[in-house]
């Protein structure tokens, strides 16, 4: 039996995370809400459609964090879930980097390129 399962992240903007999904063409909203086994429902953030009909989310925790929400043991039989969230992370880091390298430094020109 699965069910939802929230685990924090570091990641905190949703404006990084939506562009990072974008770029990574992967097809997300804000809002939602994802829905687990036996009817378990979760208010989101953000949503990640999955191609297999799953949907992972964040949702903003206390701290300011983007905790990851979903039914993971469902999700993980039809996806490579540790090397989607793994591209994810990495993605939004190189993002993160730049958008704050580009309010440091102004006049430099500074491109995303993944």
């Amino acid at each position: 039996m699965s069910h939802l399962t929230i685990l924090p992240t570091v990641l905190r903007d949703t404006d990084v995370l939506g562009a990072t999904l974008s770029t990574l063409n992967l097809p997300w909203r804000h809002g939602g809400e994802l829905v687990g086994f036996g009817g378990d429902r979760q208010p989101v953030t953000l949503r990640l459609q999955l191609k297999d009909g799953q949907g992972l989310g964040w949702v903003r925790q206390a701290d300011g964090s983007l905790a990851l929400v979903g039914d993971l043991q469902r999700i993980s039989r039809n996806t490579p879930l540790q090397r989607l969230l793994g591209r994810i992370t990495r993605a939004y880091a190189a993002r993160a980097a730049l958008q704050d390298a580009s309010l440091a430094f102004p006049t430099a020109s500074i491109e995303l390129r993944v």
